[in-house]
């Protein structure tokens, strides 16, 4: 399959964005998904789908589409056309108003053609500054559907409409402080030009407003996706675009400098600012061998980097990937707004004309029935109905994205609210993956002298954990032989070294006295035990902080591990989990799992390596080290950029934090239709009051959606 972005311009409300997808999944083959919030479309699709079929698909829809590639950013420009529009709204609207509330106490201060002038305010707004209801309700027309524009401009047009008619029949007029006014005082002459000035207004500040928050919203993914460099120079000196560079490339970074690319340090020491990618605040210091992420700053020493990922395939790129696909996905509940807002506008239609109908029957007047009937018209519109959860999501990702955490997609926000058991890989997770020495045991001064030298020529990773914990200058080590599994020999000075695991002395006839029973290097020469070297994969700083903030969240954590059981329950012990499984098997990882959920758990699991793929897969929710392989993050749902674990409790408060945002943001959707649409049919709802209480309810569903930019970190 391949895969599209399209950007979709016209689309106002959850029933714009169903009719795009609906129509979209008609072509054969095609998979689209339709988000509200970041107006796009993700559009998986045979490979021999051309993009212009389904750019002519939208369009045939009533809406424009571009593939995002060639989509300039246009969210500023959005926002500059409302506040244009909603600035001319709120200077008519005011006097108008004004006027209305005047003449309406004071009779006596009417002047002849004070009708004429009120008009006269009124079309302005009601033709120019309402035109981008009206022409996306036209639009739906043309193509037989209908929208939250078609509410919107069917209420302006028959409020302006009724006002002119009143002005034309002849017969005494009234300013009517509108149609709330007129039904209480049951007259038939009252006009509507405020209830259109003001509803037009409140409807465009809401809007606008929204339009703001969602440009706000998505800042942090634009700062991430435009971090990167522009341009790195060359070893020759040269400075070339960053397109130019290749894999196996060197490269110069000065202090100062963005990293152009992922590389490794191949010269040189320096401390790099990791915040942007990993949202780690103090630099990390890196030297030879070391590797280094692109967009992230060098902020002392000079280096020289061998690059080894370009372009899509760097880390900033992948995360960037992450959380744009995060963004286009749907919660199963947004699904449900969705179906709901497709049948949502017709019904409002026909309650509407209902509404007229019995209010002209049964109700005191003309006016009356009128006033009902805009009232349902402009009090349904679904504007918050189809903002509730993209806007969360939009906003929880970007938070997420800014503190080295990357939501994969609706399926993370989902799961996290049901997570009760968190299950930890050691190896790199738990641990630095890295082995180093602890203690070295003996009388000897050239104990750990002499077993470095024999383990120079040996590459294991506690061979090299002892040569790191050696002075430098070690003498040459000849005749070396590698023992798999039990340790190595070799002359070092003229002595036969003989170092590894306790068993390898006993079988040859060296004692090992009781002190050094159990260690993890035993060294012995001259046919005697000289002292024994503890190693160990070093815990991580932060593990058994991350273990106490997740049991505060209400989770259990349980350790599966290849490990042998001792080295197991030792790192348990000391970061804190009680539940300890080892030397398991990969395919061991994967049934522990299912045993949990079988005991109904749900399991999120922590990894960073290839045989953790398959747990994290099985997973309610997989969560990937974002320095771990590709194949463990292709795996996860969600994949952090730093190496803190503390960010695992993070990453479950922020997606815990975004879903119940979610459901607060549909509770209130819901909640103010259900409340205030029999109230407009009632009459007890005034256009007024609805215009400016739907406005306000689509600003609060953002507003409330925004708050997640200041979720904290767990500390």
């Amino acid at each position: 399959m391949s895969s599209y972005d399209l950007q979709i311009g016209g689309m106002t409300c959850a029933a714009c964005a169903g009719r795009v997808e609906r129509k979209l999944n008609k072509l054969d083959g095609v998979v689209a998904t339709v988000n509200l919030a970041t107006e796009r479309a993700r559009v998986d699709c045979p490979p021999e789908t051309d993009p212009q079929v389904l750019i002519a698909q939208v369009e045939r829809a009533g809406y424009t589409a571009q593939r995002v590639a060639d989509t300039p950013e246009g969210g500023d420009q959005q926002v500059v056309d409302l506040r244009r529009r909603l600035a001319v709204a709120a200077i008519l609207a005011v006097p108008l108003a004004d006027l209305s509330l005047a003449l309406s106490l004071f009779p006596e201060f009417r002047f002849p053609g004070w009708t004429w002038v009120c008009l006269g305010l009124a079309v302005p707004m009601v033709v120019w500054c309402a035109w981008p209801f009206h022409r996306a309700a036209w639009n739906g027309l043309r193509h037989g559907t209908s929208s939250m524009d078609t509410l919107v401009s069917l209420g302006v047009i028959a409020s302006t409409g009724w006002s002119v008619w009143v002005m034309l029949r002849g017969g005494p007029v009234e300013p009517g402080l509108g149609a709330g006014w007129a039904a209480l005082t049951r007259t038939e002459d009252a006009l509507y030009f405020d209830v259109a000035a003001v509803v037009i207004t409140f409807l465009l500040a809401g809007r606008f407003f929204e339009a703001r928050a969602k440009t706000r919203a998505g800042s942090a993914m634009r700062t991430l996706l435009a971090w990167g460099a522009k341009d790195v120079e060359l070893t020759d000196g040269r400075r070339v675009p960053i397109g130019a560079l290749g894999v196996g490339d060197e490269f110069r970074v000065r202090p100062g400098e963005k990293i152009a690319t992922d590389g490794v340090v191949v010269e040189g020491f320096s401390a790099v600012d990791t915040g942007v990618v990993t949202g780690e605040s103090v630099p990390r210091d890196v030297t030879v061998g070391d590797t280094v992420v692109g967009g992230t700053v060098n902020a002392a020493g000079s280096l020289l980097v061998r690059a080894v990922r370009v372009g899509v395939d760097t880390q900033l790129a992948r995360m960037a990937r992450l959380v744009e696909q995060a963004q286009e996905g749907k919660a199963a509940v947004q699904r449900l707004a969705d179906r709901v807002s497709a049948v949502f506008v017709p019904a409002v239609v026909a309650l509407a004309a209902l509404t007229l109908v019995g209010w002209l029957v049964w109700g005191p007047s003309v006016s009356a029935a009128v006033t009902a009937a805009i009232a349902v018209l402009i009090v349904a519109c679904p504007c918050a109905l189809g903002l509730a959860t993209p806007t969360a999501i939009l906003v929880g990702t970007g938070r997420g994205a800014q503190l080295g955490i990357f939501l994969k997609g609706a399926r993370a926000l989902e799961s996290t609210h049901a997570v009760d058991t968190v299950v930890f890989d050691k190896t790199g997770t738990l641990t630095e993956g890295r082995m180093e020495v602890v203690a070295v045991r003996g009388t000897d001064p050239d104990l750990l002298r002499l077993a470095a030298a024999v383990e120079t020529a040996s590459e294991h990773p506690i061979a090299a954990a002892i040569v790191r914990a050696a002075p430098q200058g070690l003498p040459t080590v000849s005749g070396f032989t590698a023992l798999p599994g039990l340790g190595a020999r070799g002359t070092v000075d003229g002595r036969e070294v003989l170092l590894g695991r306790p068993s390898l002395l006993s079988d040859r006839g060296i004692p090992v006295p009781s002190e050094y029973v159990g260690a993890t290097v035993v060294v012995a020469w001259d046919g005697e035990a000289r002292g024994a070297i503890e190693v160990t994969d070093r815990v991580r700083d932060s593990a058994a902080a991350a273990v106490a903030a997740l049991r505060r969240l209400g989770l259990t954590p349980v350790m599966v591990t290849g490990d042998n059981p001792r080295t197991a329950h030792a790192v348990a012990a000391q970061v804190g989990i009680d539940e300890v499984v080892a030397e398991a098997l990969p395919e061991d990882k994967v049934a522990e799992v299912r045993l949990l959920q079988a005991a109904g758990r749900s399991v999120a699991v922590v990894g960073d390596g290839i045989n953790d793929a398959a747990a994290l897969a099985a997973a309610d929710l997989g969560i990937a080290v974002g320095r771990g392989t590709d194949a463990a993050i292709e795996a996860a749902d969600v994949v952090l950029g730093r190496d803190d674990l503390l960010v695992v409790a993070d990453a479950i408060a922020l997606a815990r934090r975004t879903h119940r945002t979610i459901r607060a943001n549909l509770v209130w959707a819901f909640g103010y239709n259900v409340a205030a649409l029999p109230l407009a049919v009632a009459g007890l709802l005034s256009p007024l009051v609805a215009g400016a209480a739907m406005a306000l309810s689509s600003v609060f569903v953002v507003s409330n959606s925004l708050r997640l930019r200041k979720f904290q970190e767990l500390r």
